[in-house]
């Protein structure tokens, strides 16, 4: 079957969700009322608070969404067949993740901008909002461990893409200090022409060795021994672990316009423009999808109901609420901006999904080949990313794009979206512990520098510390099963604090009730069966205590919250005081 008639099939699905379903959203369900002051104009600090044009909003947004989670999902989950992957990311981002997305970004802008945990607080009580606190807080540290493992991996998988990452972080800051303390003007040339540098910069290490940055190269090889027992990939992985979290730390307790709207607003232009190059890449060169719809072979994992939590970002995803009510909403200009970008983005990042499903699948030459590769669900966990750098780089060659070129550009965009997850991640984690300290009065948790530094040791710590198959560093590459279910375990939570917000204020919940029901069968069902049969001590496989651990604690919090929404639900009255 041709991979570009699919792609069309799906785009054209995407196009009507947006067009038509956003709009029914936005007038009969959210109701966007223009001429509502929002909090970034309420709250204007210059810090946090700061409204910002919506293409620069949707670009701060839709990056900090769409990290590498969106990839690394898609690419694995298509070992049980490229067809339920396609549907999954289609129908879930139409129904699911544009419906999550948007709603939680408009009730945080109802409510001074605050996160999705606070808000629990006022929907389904004190008791919930600190256990839905603690749960987001698991979930964010799990995500900067990842991410800070995904982008250690890309960096020694692709060391021709360092360089033109480090470029970006200088440029643009001079964008931000030259938009709001200079001469002004519009970020968006200044934004392309940095682009056009760090794409310069990337072909040119491509073909120059000596701008790669190749640090398991310096400390001679793989398997060389360097330091207290460390091997090169294990302390190349240390190396820039230690760097990235620096980085996070300076970068999440800047002032927002300082450095992330500009580098977002440049890592969009990167999305943009790479899904142009491999859509365009895919319907020039029509190749045929070699794997097959449905993996009959894939026998040791069932697809059902762990389809629905391996793809986590691209679908539906708990972290998107987290920043539409983190970030997002203290930016919002007006109100109505929140379609374009809350469902928007959700549809941008399916788009992401989308392609790398194509990628992956037209990337082998025959069904054999892909069967050979995707011979287990843990090597396809182990090799989907850089299968997906590998076809991606294949699909751009349809433009004439060489294809070391090609794959050293396409490694440079997913850095670039993962370290903006990371360091919203970091800035949201920094956001919940003042929540925490300010919740239990413990001063110093309230301090900007004290939380930032709780968070970034103990995101460098989780992905550290823990032993696995990869050596020093493993903790990303363990905690992704867990990711994705608590990722979609918070997405469920925020669409049940949503529905009864709905239910309150007397509309029609149907629309974010049934993917409520759906994503919390489905992701406590496969919660559970990993807890108590491959997680614990118990277990034939002899279990792992650091996903038993945090998989039973969020787990509890998760059906603690939906007994007390439960409990709240049989004293409904005609409540509408809520904002």
């Amino acid at each position: 079957m041709s991979g570009s008639l699919v792609a069309a099939i799906s785009l054209v699905l995407f196009y009507v969700g947006y067009r038509y379903y956003s709009r029914f959203l936005a007038e009969k369900i959210y109701r966007l009322n223009p001429d509502f002051i929002t909090p970034a104009h309420q709250f204007n600090d210059g810090v946090d608070y700061v409204p910002a044009n919506k293409f620069v909003l949707w670009g701060h947004h839709f990056t900090s969404i769409a990290g590498a989670a969106p990839i690394v999902g898609p690419a694995i989950a298509v070992y049980w067949g490229w067809l339920p992957a396609m549907l999954w990311v289609v129908f879930g981002t139409i129904f699911a993740a544009g419906v999550h997305d948007f709603g939680v970004m408009v009730l945080s802008v109802r409510n001074k901008g605050q996160s999705i945990g606070t808000i629990a607080d006022k929907i389904i009580g004190h008791r919930a909002k600190i256990l839905f606190l603690f749960i987001i807080l698991i979930l964010v540290l799990m995500i900067n461990a990842v991410f800070a493992w995904v982008i250690s991996n890309l960096f020694i998988s692709f060391p021709a893409s360092v360089l033109s990452i480090f470029i970006q972080i200088p440029l643009a800051v001079w964008i931000g200090y030259r938009t709001y303390k200079g001469s002004g003007g519009s970020m968006i040339m200044p934004a392309i022409v940095v682009l056009f540098v760090m794409y310069f910069t990337a072909i040119l290490a491509s073909y120059v060795p000596v701008l790669q940055i190749d640090l398991v190269e310096y400390f001679g090889g793989e398997e060389n021994v360097v330091w207290m027992g460390l091997s090169g990939i294990e302390m190349s992985f240390f190396v820039w672990i230690v760097i990235l979290m620096v980085y996070v730390y300076i970068a999440s307790t800047l002032p927002v316009w300082t450095l992330l709207q500009p580098r977002d607003l440049i890592n969009s232009y990167q999305l943009l423009l790479g899904l142009l190059i491999l859509y365009a890449g895919l319907f020039i060169t029509n190749p045929g999808i070699s794997a097959p719809p449905a993996n009959a072979e894939a026998t040791d994992v069932s697809w059902f109901p762990l389809l629905f939590i391996t793809i986590a970002c691209g679908a539906i995803s708990g972290f998107h609420g987290l920043v539409s009510s983190g970030t997002t909403a203290k930016q919002l200009d007006k109100e109505t901006d929140a379609r374009f970008i809350g469902y928007l983005g959700a549809v941008g990042e399916g788009a992401l999904a989308l392609i790398t499903i194509v990628a992956v699948v037209t990337y082998f030459n025959t069904t054999g080949e892909f069967l050979a590769h995707y011979h287990s669900f843990e090597e396809a966990g182990a090799t989907g990313l850089n299968v997906f750098v590998q076809g991606a780089a294949q699909l751009a060659t349809g433009l004439l794009i060489p294809l070391e070129v090609a794959q050293t550009i396409i490694a440079v965009i997913v850095i670039s979206f993962a370290a903006t997850t990371l360091d919203t991640s970091v800035r949201l984690m920094r956001y919940i512990i003042n929540e925490l300290g300010v919740t239990y009065n413990v001063k110093p948790l309230t301090h900007m520098h004290i939380s930032t530094f709780i968070a970034v040791g103990a995101s460098a710590a989780l992905v550290l510390i823990p032993e696995g198959p990869r050596g020093l560093g493993s903790g990303g590459y363990l905690l992704w099963p867990l990711f994705g279910t608590s990722n979609q375990l918070l997405a469920a939570i925020s669409l049940l604090i949503l529905t009864i917000w709905l239910k309150k204020k007397g509309r029609n919940i149907v629309y974010t009730l049934v993917p409520l029901i759906f994503l919390l069968f489905m992701t406590l069902w496969a919660m559970s069966e990993q807890v108590f049969f491959q997680w614990a001590i118990w277990s034939e496989s002899g279990g792992n205590m650091l996903l038993f651990v945090f998989g039973s604690l969020i787990l509890v919090f998760t059906l603690w919250i939906i007994l007390e929404a439960l409990k709240l639900a049989r004293s409904f009255t005609d409540q509408s005081e809520i904002n």
